[in-house]
């Protein structure tokens, strides 16, 4: 499976994560999921393996990543040493489009994706156009100089808000790895011991 290219305000409302600023936007007025019984009060119930494919779905498409990789994160945790849930989400959270995005340098994962595929990221003064570069601690991700008045970049980092494990310079566009994040610092929404289960089965 690709990475999502679909309609992203419909895909947000169904597994209930705002994938877009748009999509945000419009949960807000429409807080169900859609289709012609979205808005009904009895949900029907949902099997074990469809709360854990649920996860999974909802993790991988914050990520935009698509179903190969994903079994990659998950095989890569299982063979570290520690919980495998928080590896996961620490390993997909370091891969350098998630930093960019993290960090407020832009405004969606699909944008971090293309302005790293673009050539606009440097890691360490070094351009990297591979999205799923993984970032190290201490690594200096930043803009390239040419780039850093570009509309995207200005816009996106007006409402930046960075969490505590990335320090961001909005002097020149850059931002430091700090610390391997924990579990409760990672923006991510989802019930990521279901999604090992998942890929256990």
């Amino acid at each position: 499976m690709s990475n999502y290219n679909g309609p992203k305000v419909r895909m947000s409302r169904k597994i209930g994560v705002a994938m877009t600023a748009k999509a945000r936007k419009y949960m807000d007025r429409k807080p169900y999921t859609p289709g012609q019984h979205g808005n009904a009060k009895r949900r029907p119930k949902v099997s074990d393996y469809g709360k854990q494919l649920l996860e999974k779905q909802r993790l991988r498409l914050q990520y935009n990543i698509h179903e190969r990789q994903m079994r990659r994160y998950v095989d890569k945790a299982n063979r570290m040493l520690g919980n495998t849930g928080e590896i996961l989400v620490q390993l997909m959270e370091s891969r350098l489009d998630s930093i960019v995005f993290r960090s407020g340098l832009a405004r969606s994962i699909y944008a971090a994706r293309q302005y790293v595929s673009h050539g606009h990221v440097f890691v360490n003064g070094k351009r990297v156009n591979i999205p799923s570069y993984q970032v190290s601690v201490n690594d200096l991700v930043s803009i390239k100089e040419k780039s850093r008045k570009l509309d995207c970049f200005q816009e996106a980092i007006r409402s930046s808000a960075p969490p505590p494990y990335l320090e961001l310079s909005k002097a020149d566009l850059s931002v430091k790895y700090l610390y391997l994040p924990p579990r409760e610092e990672i923006q991510v929404i989802c019930e990521v011991p279901l999604v090992i289960e998942y890929y256990s089965r």
